[in-house]
C-alpha cells in the first residue's frame, strides 16, 4: 500500500499567505502575525482541539479536520522555521524548540536544515535533523514511518519546494477568507495553480473558514 506525503490542515490567509510565513516571525512569535488566533480560530473551537481544556466544542467537519490530523501518520517533515526562527549555524543546542516537553507530533519528526546538530527525544517525538533533497529526505522518513503515511507539516516554503519536485500526494488547506496578511510567502496567488496536477474540491464550513481538498491526479 502506498505511503502518501499529506499536508494536514495548513492555514492561510485569504492572499495565500501561511501562518509562520508572514515576516514578522521571532522567538517570542513563532506565527509571525499580530493576531495568528485568527487563521486557527476554527480548529480551536472544535470538541477534537487538543488543547482543549473545557467542555463542549463543535462537531461536524471542522471537528472531522481536526480529528483527522494524526489519522494513520508515522512521520513528519518540516522545515527549520516551524522548528524555531534561529538561522545558520547552532548556537546553542540546548535549545529544544518551540513545542515544549511534550511536542504535538508523537512521531519521528525530520526537520529540513543545513546546518545538523544531534537528534533528541521529547516525550515519544523524536527530532532528527537532515540536510537534503525533497525526495531524499522523503526517504528517510517513510523509512522512519513504518508503512504509515507521512505528514509534510510545513512551513510555507518547505511545502512549495515538495510541491516543485512533484511529491505530495495530498493537500488540506484550510483558508480563512475575513483574514488579510498582504506580505510574508504566499503558498499561491490562486489554488487554481495547482490544477494541472490536482483535483480541487472546495468546501465552505459553517465557521466561514474554506476547505480546500487537493488530491494528486
Amino acid at each position: 500500500m502506498t505511503q502518501l506525503l499529506r499536508v494536514q490542515n495548513l492555514n492561510v490567509s485569504s492572499d495565500g499567505i501561511g501562518a509562520g510565513a508572514a515576516e514578522d516571525q521571532s522567538l517570542e512569535s513563532p506565527f509571525g502575525l499580530p493576531n495568528p488566533g485568527e487563521l486557527f480560530a476554527w480548529a480551536g473551537a472544535t470538541a477534537s482541539w487538543p488543547m482543549r481544556t473545557d467542555p463542549g466544542g463543535s462537531r461536524g467537519l471542522d471537528d472531522y479536520f481536526t480529528r483527522d490530523f494524526a489519522h494513520n501518520i508515522g512521520a513528519e517533515i518540516m522545515g527549520r522555521n516551524k522548528f524555531g526562527p534561529l538561522r545558520g549555524p547552532w548556537q546553542d543546542e540546548e535549545w529544544r524548540g518551540w513545542w515544549g516537553d511534550e511536542p504535538p507530533f508523537h512521531t519521528p519528526v525530520f526537520v529540513m536544515t543545513h546546518h545538523k546538530r544531534p537528534s533528541f527525544t521529547l516525550s515519544d517525538t523524536t527530532f532528527h535533523f537532515v540536510d537534503g533533497d525533497p525526495a531524499a529526505v522523503l526517504a528517510q522518513a517513510r523509512e522512519a514511518a513504518q508503512g504509515k503515511d507521512v505528514r509534510l507539516g510545513g512551513g510555507v516554503t518547505t511545502i512549495r519546494q515538495f510541491l516543485e519536485a512533484d511529491l505530495v500526494d495530498t493537500m488540506h488547506v484550510a483558508v480563512s477568507p475575513q483574514v488579510r496578511l498582504g506580505s510574508g510567502i504566499r503558498l499561491w496567488e490562486s489554488p487554481d495553480e495547482l490544477r494541472d496536477r490536482f483535483h480541487l474540491e472546495v468546501v465552505p464550513s459553517p465557521s466561514g473558514v474554506m476547505h480546500h481538498l487537493f488530491w494528486r491526479r
